[in-house]
């Protein structure tokens, strides 16, 4: 009995020594963490694009640059240094939820300092961009990959003529009218937020805006606002295929963007404090993450064909459709989506200088299957956004895989659930999926 009380002692002396150092260097970390938002949000400043969201303290943003110059390299210096500080952080400390919290800031910051040197005009190989802002490197698929996926498509859609054109052909009974494109969205919106709710507890005061825009060179956006309130464009510019509202109501809403920023303002910076979260940097590897995951919760809510059905029995109808080919329409949807990499082609050479403007839109119209107009936007979003394309289809796949991988397939949708909602609330690197998959 001496024996195990003098045991105990002991033990209670360690923690009580273990509790000031780890305070000491959880207080350490969210001073490094304030020097993140700081330099950040100074980016901000200067690069319109960079900041997507920020919801933290006022007292963290600069006050205004009166200099209109880009101080490229006292940024740099900045980024090199706090990347050492984290390093040298890493090195001493022993809890594991801190350092993870510090290769996630390290992470993130060799982003920043890609994207001061991009801004600049200084620039990397597409691989090397993509590596460095987001945290991973794309395959290459060589262009007789996707010849046999169009050739699957030309035998499976009718008439003659290109498959692009047949594709546009069967496509263009599914385009929204104009004067109903509120109504699908919302009640896409509605189906896709119940089907969030009967596996996730959202915030009780969670809200979005939604606003129809033009002059965009992306399809959607959620402008995320803090406090679990967003800001859901949808550009009308092009027309808008019956099956987007239920894509787009998920990918910006639910259980993507939205649910993403809440639940990691609400887990992470609420609950736990972790400062570092509440500044959301667009060119960085949190966006593969935002993204793979935006995507990949299509899937996640609406599996099979359930998609299918909502478009059959609710939404076509509602937009006063009536086409018997839904059925087709799907399939060859589902061709066309492993498709997805030839933009990352068409991004590669942009960002190589290895194509001309007439091989991207050849590229675009032959293997994106998307025409003239929508070609053009594709060019322009890469001209805009370059290598952040990898996040949308690399993205997903390395979320979908590590998911199933942990169990969370069609056939265990709610593992698939509970997999997903802990990746939309923890700090999440890409080379932890990456790494553990392998």
């Amino acid at each position: 009995m001496k024996k195990l009380i003098l045991a105990l002692v002991i033990i209670s002396a360690i923690a009580c020594k273990d509790s000031p150092e780890k305070d000491n260097s959880a207080q350490k970390l969210n001073q490094l963490a304030e020097k993140y938002i700081r330099l950040g949000l100074t980016i901000g400043q200067y690069d319109p694009d960079f900041v997507d969201a920020y919801y933290g303290p006022d007292s963290l943003k600069p006050t205004k640059q009166s200099n209109a110059t880009f101080p490229k390299d006292s940024l740099l210096r900045e980024v090199n240094g706090l990347i050492g500080q984290l390093i040298e952080f890493n090195t001493a400390v022993t809890d594991d939820t801190l350092a993870r919290r510090a290769k996630w800031m390290s992470g993130q910051l060799i982003a920043f300092g890609r994207r001061i040197n991009i801004y600049s005009g200084k620039y990397q190989s597409f691989d090397q961009e993509s590596k460095d802002l987001f945290g991973a490197v794309a395959p290459s698929y060589p262009e007789g990959h996707y010849l046999q996926l169009v050739a699957k498509l030309d035998s499976l859609l009718p008439g003659t003529g290109s498959v692009s054109s047949r594709f546009e052909k069967l496509a263009s009974q599914f385009v929204i009218p104009k004067d109903k494109v509120d109504t699908v969205f919302k009640t896409a919106i509605a189906e896709a937020r119940k089907r969030t709710l009967a596996h996730y507890k959202l915030p009780a005061n969670e809200n979005f805006t939604l606003e129809y825009v033009t002059g965009k060179p992306w399809s959607g956006y959620n402008w995320y606002q803090g406090n679990y309130q967003s800001k859901i464009q949808i550009s009308i510019d092009m027309p808008i295929f019956i099956e987007r509202a239920i894509d787009l109501a998920c990918h910006e809403g639910y259980p993507g963007h939205h649910v993403y920023n809440m639940l990691l303002e609400k887990n992470l910076y609420h609950d736990k404090g972790q400062l570092e979260i509440s500044l959301y940097p667009l060119f960085s590897p949190q966006s593969l993450i935002a993204e793979g995951s935006a995507n990949y919760g299509i899937e996640v809510a609406f599996p099979g064909t359930e998609k299918n059905k909502l478009v059959k029995e609710v939404l076509l109808p509602l937009a006063g459709l009536n086409t018997p080919d839904t059925d087709l329409y799907f399939e060859a949807l589902e061709l066309k989506s492993q498709l997805a990499y030839a933009r990352n082609e068409v991004a590669r050479g942009i960002i190589d200088n290895t194509t001309t403007a007439d091989q991207q839109m050849k590229w675009l119209k032959a293997y994106g299957l998307r025409e003239d107009n929508l070609s053009k936007k594709d060019v322009a979003f890469i001209n805009k956004y370059r290598s952040y394309v990898i996040n949308y289809n690399y993205g997903q796949d390395i979320i979908k895989n590590y998911i199933e991988a942990k169990g969370g397939t069609a056939a265990n949708p709610d593992k698939r659930w509970e997999l997903f909602g802990w990746l939309l609330s923890n700090q999440v690197r890409p080379a932890d999926l990456i790494e553990e998959k392998k």
